[in-house]
């Protein structure tokens, strides 16, 4: 395969792979972030929720049963290679959060809407990609990394099943497949969840989606020539490296994050069309756009700072047992509660005089 498609073009078709699969459970399976908290928050109905833990388990189990078969070295994944920084996790989870509710969408339902027809959405995607690079590795770079700093020489890998490891000796698969268990069990004690087999399904598919990425991008790390980073679905960063290739694929090559957000978009597209659900929106009010926009401007920041968006974080990230991904996790779910109540109460410093 790597002589045919070679390394760049063979984790890109992974990633492709799996964001496929991402696009159709955000269309057909409803599998959004900022849509579980709502029906959380305003509806009454954990479904989604449960969705989301079924996902975090399944991708907790599938990705340490690879650590225990020898398929993936979790140490070479962006969010154990380096120290944990607590106050990081907080501020970029709760920017996070707050611009996902402003704006309507995280990376990730932008993406998925977009490839409904949803013209607003695409705003929202360029907006968070170019905000994103900014920090990441733009002009404010150098200040975010003097205002969180991260050490990469660790001496340890910053996982809780890794930690669980080292004090009891026991293997951190195990610690892993009985936390990963524990979330199912947790998400299927609802009968009305149980009673939804269509969104435990995609709940599903979304955590192996999660953990196929791991598994095949670890694969071409051990078995190609280029040296590809072991890497998984995320969708920040991600939405800038494919503006980036679109501007120069000439002098680059594919990658796992064009791939991916490709694949998004692709499943997104197909899913809506199967339902009969794509058509081209455009955003008629200023004041929405103004905010669709601020949202998503605050969003690419807080993804950087949190190594890691909604996916990225609170899956991704989780499916490792990384310190970070709970309390990222909680901190999104704190910044979009507060920025829902903010949008219910009305948002004046946005609204036009």
């Amino acid at each position: 395969m790597f002589e045919i498609l070679g390394d760049a073009n063979t984790v890109a078709l992974i990633g492709l792979v799996g964001g496929i699969v991402l696009g159709l459970a955000a269309r057909l399976g409803r599998f959004c972030t900022l849509g579980a908290i709502e029906d959380y928050l305003y509806a009454n109905d954990d479904r989604r929720l449960r969705m989301w833990a079924v996902a975090i388990g399944v991708a907790i189990i599938g990705s340490h049963l690879a650590m225990a078969l020898g398929w993936l070295d979790p140490a070479d994944s962006a969010y154990l290679a380096q120290t944990w920084n607590p106050i990081g996790s907080v501020i970029g989870g709760l920017m996070f959060g707050y611009g996902m509710a402003i704006s309507g969408n995280c990376g990730y339902g932008a993406l998925a809407r977009l490839g409904g027809g949803d013209l607003r959405s695409f705003v929202i995607v360029l907006t968070l990609g170019l905000s994103a690079y900014v920090v990441m590795s733009g002009p404010l770079a150098y200040l975010r990394v003097w205002v969180f700093p991260v050490e990469t020489d660790v001496s340890a890998p910053q996982s809780i099943s890794m930690f669980a490891e080292r004090l009891t000796a026991l293997p951190a698969w195990l610690f892993g497949a009985v936390i990963g268990a524990a979330l199912l069990v947790f998400a299927l004690a609802s009968e009305r969840f149980r009673n939804s087999p269509s969104q435990v399904l995609w709940g599903a598919a979304v955590g192996i989606a999660v953990f196929s990425g791991w598994i095949g991008t670890s694969w071409v790390a051990m078995h190609g020539f280029d040296g590809e980073t072991v890497q998984t679905h995320t969708f920040a960063a991600p939405l800038g490296d494919t503006m980036f290739y679109l501007m120069t694929a000439s002098g680059t090559t594919l990658s796992f994050a064009v791939g991916s957000v490709s694949g998004v978009l692709i499943g997104a597209f197909l899913g809506s069309w199967s339902k009969g659900h794509f058509r081209w929106e455009a955003c008629e009010d200023p004041r929405e756009l103004k905010r669709q926009m601020l949202g998503a401007a605050i969003m690419g920041p807080g993804a950087i700072i949190a190594v890691g968006c909604s996916v990225g974080q609170g899956i991704s990230a989780f499916s490792l047992l990384a310190y970070s991904a709970p309390v990222t996790f909680a901190a999104i779910f704190a910044g979009a509660t507060l920025g829902l109540r903010q949008l219910v109460s009305g948002l004046s410093f946005i609204s036009e005089r």
